[in-house]
């Protein structure tokens, strides 16, 4: 894991197309602007960890109709459709 300090308004640069930027700074927040091509996926953790828990309480409770209804709106890796 890299960790880097950045000023408001500075960026970091991954590869030749992902630019990240410290958009704002205030009140224990750090508001973070990518710029990537739209063939990359960006997801919130949290938003990924709900989605985990929501496909293994489906799994769980047999339901495969929802399982497959999360699957084709893309929730589920391409490995697990």
């Amino acid at each position: 894991m890299l960790i880097l300090q950045r000023k408001e308004g500075e960026s970091i640069k991954i590869g030749d197309d992902i630019e990240v930027r410290i958009a704002e700074i205030g009140s224990g927040i750090v508001k973070i602007a990518i710029d990537a091509p739209k063939s990359i996926n960006i997801f919130r953790t949290e938003l990924l960890t709900a989605a985990n828990i929501n496909k293994e309480a489906v799994v769980k409770s047999s339901d495969f109709n929802l399982l497959k209804k999360f699957a084709k709106n893309g929730i589920l890796s391409e490995n697990e459709k």
